[in-house]
């Protein structure tokens, strides 16, 4: 019997895990393999919503949080321990209680926020001033601070690059406008977007345009802002160059990295990402090994699109190798996005590791629904339903009307 394992049971891990027992189905039930997935809880949760807890769209857990098992393919073991370490030359894996031999490794161990490593961060006014909204813990408690804030500097600050969902910085900022004009209380809040990057964000034609709406909301991009620690006495963050933005509110989005197990087992980079081929998704050192996801190091955006289109490109690179054939190079980066600007309406981006994002019409040339790299309101419905397609289809491994790999048709070039 040829045994796969899959590290994660997040996005992308359940999406391999469906799709992996669809494809494999006879030959699982004829004992020929067996696909046994790990993590370290019970618990999923829709990773996108926990940008709309603090502006209280989402009220608590239970909008978010559903069993992993409701989601996990019958035909899969599903084991609930903490990954101790990879030993990729004997390819076992070792959990808290005994460990796993493999003959296929999928590692779709997600990313992890570490506010630790920022100087200062974890001092007297965490959790009091200072919140993070990556975790349900941390969106919260930011919750409950967003409601008794009446007037000051709310700063959103990125320590560094990459982070999971890149969008997710702008949109905190522009539904924080939003969030306050409903209050009645904008007038009142100054809002601050320093970011290590050049703009609001990684593409440029992308950050242009969200410059462009952050000014006409008012909010201040303080670009190139490389975080060196926090001030608690002063109440500051301060730059690697000096510069200094006094907070009464500050949102941190802490530097994010792989599973601590990816370190452990000598897997990962300087941040546990685990080095990847940006076209086969296959170990660039363990040709047995396969990564989506958050885990990867590929130059694209880690969001939950990513994975989806990375499990269809990894799915039959996958069955190939099973079959003794190489990996097709195929992924090409296709990413795409809703980004939430508040007042019900969103944009959404659409690109690759070579293309920009557009404007244009998605997924229908000419008709949409959706409008590329400007603000309407279907595009804000797109983002709110996307939860249902989430749970419904997302997860069970089911084919979208999208393409995993990103097309030109209803772009507009120059």
């Amino acid at each position: 019997m040829r045994k796969i394992v899959i590290l994660g049971a997040g996005t992308g891990g359940t999406m391999m895990a469906n799709r992996l027992c669809d494809s494999l189905r006879p030959e699982i039930e004829n004992n020929e393999y067996s696909i046994t997935i790990v993590d370290k809880n019970r618990e999923h949760v829709y990773q996108p919503g926990l940008l709309f807890i603090p502006f209280g769209v989402y009220k608590d857990k239970k909008d978010l949080v559903k069993p992993r098992d409701n989601f996990l393919p019958r035909e899969a073991k599903f084991i609930v321990s903490e990954i101790t370490r990879v030993d990729p030359e004997k390819n076992k894996v070792f959990l808290e209680k005994g460990e796993l031999p493999y003959d296929l490794l999928i590692i779709a161990s997600g990313s992890i926020t570490d506010p630790s490593e920022q100087e200062g961060m974890l001092g007297k006014h965490w959790q009091q001033s200072i919140f993070d909204f990556y975790t349900i813990d941390g969106a919260q408690k930011l919750q409950k601070a967003m409601r008794n804030f009446h007037g000051g500097n709310i700063i959103l600050n990125v320590a560094e690059m990459p982070v999971k969902c890149p969008v997710a910085p702008p949109e905190f900022v522009m539904l924080t406008d939003w969030y306050f004009h409903e209050r009645g209380l904008r007038d009142k809040v100054k809002i601050f977007f320093a970011t290590p990057l050049a703009g609001p964000f990684t593409k440029p034609i992308a950050s242009k345009t969200l410059q462009y709406i952050c000014d006409e909301k008012g909010i201040e991009v303080v670009p190139e802002f490389a975080l060196s620690h926090v001030d608690n006495e002063k109440k500051q963050i301060v730059s690697y160059d000096g510069r200094e933005i006094d907070f009464d509110l500050l949102v941190t989005i802490p530097t994010n990295k792989g599973a601590p197990f990816l370190k452990e087992s000598g897997l990962g980079d300087e941040l546990n990402w685990v080095p990847t081929d940006n076209h086969t998704l296959q170990s660039k050192t363990f040709d047995n090994i396969f990564i989506l996801g958050d885990a990867t190091n590929v130059p694209t955006s880690k969001a939950g699109s990513v994975a989806h289109f990375e499990s269809e490109i990894l799915l039959e690179n996958i069955l190939r190798w099973l079959d003794g054939l190489e990996p097709l190079p195929k992924y090409d980066g296709h990413s795409n996005c809703f980004i939430e600007s508040g007042f019900n309406k969103a944009l959404l981006i659409d690109f690759n590791y070579t293309t920009e994002p557009l404007p244009g019409r998605f997924p229908v040339p000419g008709i949409g629904p959706f409008t590329l790299l400007k603000e309407t309101n279907m595009n804000h419905y797109g983002k709110m339903m996307f939860r249902w397609a989430y749970w419904h289809l997302l997860l069970k491994g089911m084919d979208l009307p999208v393409s995993p790999l990103m097309s030109m048709a209803g772009k507009e070039t120059e």
